[in-house]
């Protein structure tokens, strides 16, 4: 029984924060284009950058919280491929 994603009950605040992140990039771009100094725009790379990975932290916690939780009290196969895309995701943000 699928409900939406695990995230839905905070969609808005996602939303949000997506929103501020672009704002931030189109902000890099704008320097970049204003010539402004490397380590000014290295900073603001390093801030778009944490802020990506708090959203990404975010949907491991919700996806681990509901999807992975949900599949592994029903067990079976779902429950191992949820736990397997799981560790995959986390192992693609911990390269990352």
């Amino acid at each position: 029984m699928d409900h939406g994603p695990g995230y839905a009950s905070r969609k808005d605040d996602y939303l949000k924060r997506m929103r501020r992140i672009e704002g931030q990039v189109r902000g890099i771009e704008r320097m970049i284009e204003g010539d402004t100094y490397c380590i000014d725009i290295l900073t603001q790379v390093s801030a778009v950058t944490k802020a990506l990975q708090a959203v990404a932290l975010g949907l491991v916690e919700e996806h681990l919280a509901h999807c992975v939780l949900d599949a592994a009290r029903a067990g079976g196969p779902e429950a191992e491929a949820k736990l397997a895309e799981a560790s995959a995701a986390i192992a693609r943000l911990v390269k990352s």
